[in-house]
């Protein structure tokens, strides 16, 4: 049984834990609120271009009257025998089971996948670390100014080609506008027959899930085509609602019904709307701006659902902590009250004996 002294500097380490993990939580209540604001703004810019694309495409033709086939590649459906994964995961740990559930959900996928070959892009260093242990990683020959970079002969039918560390730390519009150009090609060049992205959709703190949503080829200008996803248990949804209640975070989203509304006006309006350049010019332009939102809106969402997790993990350290302290109190209680019954014994058998 350890004694007094051990007790209390065991008692004085978790309160120092206590200390960091309290603040931790706040910090990423903080960055939660900022992550939400970011998301916020974002959404209007995606729900126009959607707008201005479903707008376009009343007034181009966007099936070739000879052939009948689509004019936009994008839009052209493929049997999938070689798919890419855009897998975006967080780029730091203490965010409890966050990082694991969207590798899990990328690796059921995958396994669901039988006799198809799958190229993974990894957003963000815990997916990429979790990621490297299960798959290879590709190889490439080492390009010139004359020649780029030719794949070499494939090491198994899920490999990794490419990883965006650091991404995510600051998200910024260019990096996620050049993956999305980089998907594109690839989709046009026919390397690959379908993308999808595995992201934490956020809604708010307990509305919340991770999903596999596609990408490629496009759908409905506007629609999300989900092709799997797992919802948080109850338990769960009730430790992120204490630890946003104790933060100060609201739990319901915010209502954006009228601004969703006017989104939608513009698109749907029947106005012969005036473009200084031909509609199909502007659909082929817009389409690539299209499919950045998709992966800008993913990665904002997946920033908020990262701090909500580590906002969680770290409200239930807390109180953890709080709960050790109070049963090493008790048990040090206890072993002073025995020391002290026992020198009260022996003074008492002491004055017996004499």
């Amino acid at each position: 049984m350890a004694n007094v002294l051990d007790l209390r500097r065991r008692i004085r380490s978790v309160k120092n834990t206590r200390q960091i993990t309290k603040a931790m939580k706040m910090v990423s209540a903080a960055r939660l609120r900022r992550a939400q604001d970011r998301m916020a703004a974002a959404r209007p810019y995606a729900r126009m271009i959607a707008s201005v694309l479903e707008s376009l495409t009343r007034r181009i033709e966007i099936f070739d009257p000879e052939t009948g086939n689509l004019r936009h590649p994008l839009f052209a459906a493929r049997e999938e025998k070689r798919v890419l994964l855009i897998v975006v995961s967080g780029d730091r740990g203490f965010a409890g089971a966050f990082n694991a559930n969207i590798v899990k959900a990328a690796v059921n996928f995958i396994d669901g996948g039988k006799g198809k070959q799958f190229d993974i892009e990894s957003v963000g260093r815990k997916g990429r670390d979790l990621l490297r242990r299960r798959y290879p990683e590709a190889r490439f020959s080492q390009g010139t100014d004359e020649q780029p970079a030719a794949r070499q002969e494939r090491r198994g039918p899920v490999e990794l080609t490419g990883d965006h560390p650091g991404m995510l730390v600051k998200l910024e519009v260019d990096p996620v506008f050049e993956l999305a150009q980089n998907i594109i090609a690839r989709y046009i060049h026919e390397e690959i027959d379908a993308a999808y992205i595995v992201y934490n959709e956020f809604k708010s703190v307990i509305a919340q899930r991770v999903v596999v949503e596609k990408v490629l080829p496009l759908g409905k200008i506007g629609g999300q085509e989900v092709a799997g996803a797992t919802e948080p248990s109850l338990e769960e949804r009730e430790r992120a609602a204490q630890a946003a209640l104790t933060a100060g975070i609201p739990l319901e989203e915010a209502d954006t019904k009228e601004a969703d509304e006017e989104a939608r006006k513009f698109g749907t309006a029947n106005v012969d709307y005036i473009y200084e350049q031909p509609p199909e010019e502007l659909f082929n332009a817009l389409i690539p701006q299209y499919v950045a939102s998709i992966l800008y809106h993913a990665m904002t969402e997946s920033v908020a659902a990262e701090h909500a997790a580590r906002m969680t993990a770290m409200d239930s350290a807390t109180n953890n902590a709080s709960d050790m302290i109070d049963a090493y109190t008790l048990e040090m209680n206890r072993v002073r009250q025995a020391a002290i019954t026992k020198e009260i014994i022996e003074i008492v058998s002491g004055a017996a004996a004499v």
